[in-house]
Parts: structure tokens; C-alpha cells; sequence
């Protein structure tokens, strides 16, 4: 790997009608993880047209989605069970590829009583500690110190564990990237940076957050290699990943991964796109839709099947329909869940709060039943 300059060096695999492009090293993926990798698109795209509908229902009060995107979370691909993931709040593939159930997103959701964060979050803000995922931020670049840092203990420790940290290209804009990125260059820690470049961080665009060419580019400045990948090519993400996975387990230090890609719906449920964005932009780039791109590789290569894919869809929308009758009709986490998880042992001032407020007479909660 070296640190790209240009615009035209990227990496790919697949052409964008599915394709194994000329002179292109396709990763070796068993059959089985090839139609789970499928699967857990279909999944992810799924719940989020499900949920955002439910959102403009009134019955969640907020969403994001990660349409068109799908193919950049599988750079996790390559890690162990045992390496940590510090993801963005677009990453729904990798909970769900590391084990995250349909009942735990949806729970997530509503904040309720079966909520894996107790409510304590707002929604799509997850975190699955057995999985060793950390808990998502809204603050953007937070992830990437903490990746770092995390990193250096595990090298410290002689750990053979590689942390991976997802960002948006607007983070790039931060002091946290540069802190995180320089310290991991400087250590050597077995870190990879994923940069989702998907073209908006929120209303500004791409060209407003850097002169750099490229966001891969800037890895030569904190001593570390920069790759520029398709986030559209699932395999290309993959191969790419993989390699900056092996470099930081062998002691060779991170890289920087640019996954260019494009947030075909809005920011979020509160966001409206067409204030800022031409509208032919996500019509362009949908027809660079990575599923529609992975089923044609699929099919040429004789593992995907019509019949494959309804059975997939017919078991998501079943889970999902579950989890979602389940999660509303939950009531809230108890309220004495406040003090959990803070202290190993309550001191006696948390102590005397908690008695005092199970004193206290309880207002009825919006998800009370």
C-alpha cells in the first residue's frame, strides 16, 4: 500500500454491473460468506426502510440510514471475534454482521425496557460490549482516539488485536482526527481508520472539508499508508481491509482507508437533502447501488438465486415485524437503572440519591403500559 495523490487511483474489484474487472485479485470468500455477506446487506437495507417509515409514522422519534452505503461496513470482514470495532452511526451492517439481533436494534430504538443501553442513548447510538463494539457518539471523531489509545493498550499488553475506527469524511475536520491519527502513526498501533466518504457531512460538501485530494491522501502526513477503495464494491472493501488488517497485526502500524460512496438518503430523519444537494445526484449514484452490484456478481458466479433472495427478505421482514411488536409494547427501564454501570460500588451520596428518588411518587411514562 502507499498513500494515494489522485482522484483516478482507487481500488476495485467489481465493475458496477457485477463484474470481476481485467487484472483484478477477487478475496478468497468461502460460498457460505458470500451469501451471509449478501444476507446481512439485504438485513441492513431492510430494517432501515422499515424503520424510517416507522419514523415518519410518528411511532420513533429519530433515524438514520446508510442506503447505498451498505458495502463499505464490511471491512470488519477480516477481523477476529476478539478485535474491537469503534463504528460511526452508520454502520448497521457490522452490528448485525458481529451477532447484533433484530430484538437488540429495535429495542435500542425505543429506549425500552429491553434496550441493551438502558435508555440511556438516543436511537441508532448502539453499543454491544460482548460483541466488542463501542458504544457509537454524536460527537463526530470521538471514535478515533479512543481507537488509537486502545490500540497502544493492546499493543502494550502484547495482544495480538487490531482495533478498526469508522468516521464520516467531515471528521477529517476535527482535532480528534488529527490527535488519534498521529498518535497511531507515531505508536505504530495495530489500528485501521475506515473514512466513509460518502460526499456530505450533513449539508456541507466534500469540497468544503478539505484541499487535499483525496482523504487518503493525508495518511502520508502521520506516517501511515492511505488507500482510496470503491465503498460500492463489497469485495474490493474487503480485499482492501484485509490488507490493513494483516499490516497492523503483523506490528506494521495503520492505515488510513478512504471508502468512496454516497449517502443516497438524508443525513437523518431531521434532515432535508434537497435543500442543499442537486436532486440528479442520488439518481446517479443509485445506479451504483452495491447490492444491485454484489447480486450480479452472485449470479454470475451461480450463488445467488431469485428464490435465495425472497427467502432472505420474507425472514428480515418476520424478525423485524417480531422485534418491533415486542419493543412497543415494552415499558421504560426502571428508573433505579440510572445507577447502574457507574461504580463498581455506589458511593453513599449516589446511595442516598437512589433511596430518595424510589421515595419519590412515579409520573406515568409515555411507554408505560
Amino acid at each position: 500500500m502507499v498513500a494515494v495523490q489522485s482522484q483516478d487511483d482507487i481500488r476495485r474489484v467489481l465493475s458496477e454491473d457485477g463484474k470481476v474487472l481485467s487484472g483484478a485479485r477477487v478475496p478468497e470468500i468461502p460460498r457460505d460468506h458470500l451469501v451471509k455477506l449478501f444476507d446481512t446487506m439485504l438485513l441492513t437495507r431492510t430494517m432501515d426502510e422499515r424503520m424510517m417509515r416507522l419514523q415518519r409514522q410518528g411511532r420513533l422519534g429519530f433515524y438514520m440510514t446508510s442506503t447505498g452505503e451498505e458495502a463499505s461496513h464490511f471491512a470488519v470482514y477480516g477481523l477476529k471475534d476478539s478485535d474491537w470495532v469503534f463504528p460511526s452511526y452508520r454502520e448497521q451492517g457490522v452490528f448485525f454482521w458481529r451477532g447484533y439481533s433484530a430484538a437488540d436494534y429495535i429495542n435500542q430504538l425505543y429506549g425500552n425496557a429491553d434496550d441493551p443501553t438502558k435508555g440511556r442513548q438516543m436511537p441508532v447510538h448502539h453499543s454491544a460490549a460482548a460483541l466488542n463494539i463501542v458504544s457509537i457518539s454524536s460527537p463526530v471523531g470521538t471514535q478515533i482516539p479512543q481507537a488509537a489509545g486502545a490500540a497502544w493498550a493492546a499493543k502494550i499488553a502484547k495482544k495480538n488485536d487490531v482495533m478498526m475506527a469508522y468516521f464520516g469524511e467531515g471528521t477529517s475536520s476535527t482535532g480528534a482526527f488529527h490527535v488519534g491519527m498521529n498518535f497511531a502513526g507515531v505508536s505504530k498501533a495495530p489500528v485501521v481508520f475506515v473514512c466513509r466518504n460518502n460526499g456530505w457531512a450533513i449539508s456541507t460538501s466534500r469540497d468544503k472539508q478539505t484541499a487535499a485530494k483525496t482523504f487518503a491522501s493525508k495518511a502520508v502526513g502521520y506516517g501511515m499508508p492511505g488507500v482510496r477503495v470503491d465503498g460500492n464494491d463489497v469485495l474490493a472493501m474487503i480485499s482492501v481491509a484485509n490488507e490493513a488488517i494483516e499490516r497492523a497485526r503483523a506490528g506494521e502500524g495503520p492505515t488510513l482507508i478512504e471508502a468512496c460512496t454516497y449517502r443516497l438518503g438524508a443525513h437523518s430523519s431531521s434532515d432535508d437533502p434537497s435543500a442543499y444537494r442537486d436532486a440528479s445526484q442520488p439518481t446517479e449514484w443509485a445506479q451504483r447501488d452495491p447490492i444491485t452490484r454484489f447480486r450480479a456478481y452472485l449470479d454470475g458466479i451461480g450463488v445467488w438465486s431469485q428464490e435465495m433472495e425472497n427467502e432472505m427478505l420474507a425472514r428480515h421482514n418476520k424478525a423485524i415485524g417480531e422485534a418491533h411488536a415486542h419493543a412497543d409494547s415494552q415499558v421504560a427501564p426502571p428508573v433505579e437503572t440510572l445507577f447502574d454501570d457507574v461504580y463498581e460500588e455506589l458511593p453513599w451520596n449516589l446511595r442516598e440519591q437512589k433511596e430518595w428518588l424510589m421515595e419519590q411518587e412515579r409520573t406515568k411514562s409515555p411507554h408505560s403500559h
